[in-house]
């Protein structure tokens, strides 16, 4: 501890034996850093918030805006595009020395850098330019940052109000021109189509529709199947009905009741027959064994016994021949779906490749009638998209906060930078001062020579001065306290300077 506060008093001691050597570097030091500070031009930032609604109830009851958040992007990008720069480089004090196009890349290129634009909320903007040309005074600067922000403002306003209509005129006179294109196209398409159609009728519509003839054909036939069999098995039905009832009804007289019992019997036969029963059934073979002695009694019963008609069997036989008729039209249905089946099957077997044209035909007019419809509903949209920004336009505009003329520069901070010159000035005395020391072999303390030398040191002489040594002195020191404060009151003046030049720009 004690080596560390001897070299701190040796290298006290060291830069005050050389005060004035550090204050000559101070003031050399100051006066190039303020000279420095004082060629950098003042800059000027000017700022703006302005509001840009993009909602609106028609609009998005429509679905034709074009995006809330798209349009908010697009904003950020057109608001600093390369063209409005130039714009704005062209209608203010910025294009004066403009005369190529080098030098119109250079101003825009400048520009962009000093033009932000920042978004504090989704429709709130806060745009701001900063202008600091050394050709130029401070109010000037001012005037032509409040110019630059002023005219991005105007560019922008101008561009989506005027701008936004004559986008979707553009967009609706080409959409027109692509449905021109595409109707022709569709044209001729159906033209191919129809000829085609005429030559080969069976494949209208492609191998798709031939695949759904095919299913339709074979859904029917089943259909078909099934209603016939149906009236098949009903038809049976009604036959064996008929077979057991008697065409008439005999009324039996004294002795005419032979003839009827026999017409019962047979009836009785009939529906046994019908049930199943073989010949060899016991009932079948007593019912025959009746059967046969009634017809010898009916033989010699009397002629003239009469009977009536039996109604029900005339009924029977009406609905017989009307679920005859019906088989007969569905095995008739099922032949002609049976007969059209093959012939597709042989269409598309027998013609390959054209059923491919079929399906290639087909298929390339669906695809252009689909493009001309949707390119159809997209002109649609777009003119009511015109009408709605002609009658309600869903762009708002409203400045917030106009661009003001700034009154004090936003950059260099020129009070800072005048304190800190002075701080490094006097840095760059105390550091000559003290490298001056080391390079000459002296001794401030007689510690710092007795490690030097390793030996004893055995005293030190003091430095005795005469009164008028200590006068000259006394003098000297207040010469470099007045150089030291001169300085410091330097300083203060510049900074005065600096302030009054701000209070004075319009």
């Amino acid at each position: 501890m004690n080596e560390v506060f001897e070299d701190l008093r040796a290298a006290v001691f060291s830069v005050w034996q050389r005060r004035w050597l550090a204050l000559a570097v101070a003031w050399g030091v100051c006066l190039a850093g303020w000279l420095v500070v004082a060629l950098i031009p003042n800059s000027y930032e000017s700022e703006a918030r302005i509001y840009v609604q993009l909602d609106d109830v028609l609009a998005d009851q429509l679905k034709i805006a074009g995006g809330t958040e798209r349009e908010i992007t697009r904003i950020r990008q057109t608001l600093t595009s390369s063209v409005n720069l130039q714009k704005v480089v062209r209608s203010t004090r910025l294009g004066e020395e403009v005369t190529t196009q080098t030098d119109m890349e250079n101003a825009i290129a400048g520009l962009t850098e000093n033009v932000t634009v920042r978004s504090e909320e989704d429709n709130l903007f806060e745009l701001s330019a900063e202008i600091g040309r050394g050709d130029l005074s401070d109010s000037e600067n001012a005037k032509l940052a409040q110019s630059v922000v002023q005219k991005l403002i105007d560019i922008f306003r101008e561009e989506n109000l005027a701008g936004n209509r004559g986008d979707v005129a553009e967009t609706i006179v080409f959409l027109d021109q692509q449905l021109e294109e595409r109707k022709r196209e569709l044209e001729a398409a159906e033209q191919r189509r129809l000829a085609f159609e005429a030559e080969n009728p069976d494949l209208v519509g492609g191998t798709g529709t031939l695949s759904n003839k095919r299913q339709m054909l074979r859904s029917d036939l089943r259909d078909v199947e099934a209603d016939l069999a149906a009236a098949q098995g009903s038809l049976a039905a009604i036959n064996g009905q008929i077979a057991s009832t008697p065409r008439t009804i005999v009324t039996p007289g004294a002795a005419g009741g032979a003839r009827g019992a026999l017409a019962e019997a047979r009836g009785r036969l009939a529906t046994l027959q019908a049930r199943g029963m073989t010949d060899s059934h016991p009932d079948i073979v007593a019912l025959n064994k009746q059967i046969d002695l009634l017809k010898t009694q009916a033989a010699n019963e009397n002629p003239n016994v009469t009977g009536t008609p039996n109604p029900a069997y005339s009924s029977l036989v009406s609905i017989r021949t009307e679920r005859q008729a019906n088989v007969q039209a569905l095995s008739s249905r099922r032949a002609a779906l049976q007969a059209e089946m093959a012939s597709l099957m042989a269409s598309q077997a027998n013609e390959p490749a054209v059923a491919a044209e079929a399906n290639r035909i087909s298929r390339d007019y669906q695809v252009l009638k689909d493009n001309y419809d949707r390119l159809l509903q997209d002109r649609e949209d777009m003119k009511l998209r015109g009408q709605v920004e002609n009658e309600r336009s869903s762009f708002k505009f409203e400045v917030i906060d106009p661009p003001t003329t700034p009154q004090k520069p936003s950059a260099p901070n020129r009070p800072l930078l005048l304190i800190g010159v002075l701080f490094a000035g006097i840095a760059a005395g105390i550091g000559a001062a003290f490298a001056i020391g080391l390079l000459r072999s002296t001794f401030a303390t007689t510690a710092k020579l007795e490690r030097a030398l390793d030996l004893p040191v055995l005293g030190a002489i003091s430095n005795t001065m005469t009164d008028a040594a200590r006068d000259l002195r006394a003098k000297r020191m207040k010469y470099f306290f007045g150089g030291t404060a001169a300085l410091g009151g330097l300083c203060v003046i510049l900074l005065a300077v600096e302030f009054v030049q701000r209070g004075m720009v319009a």
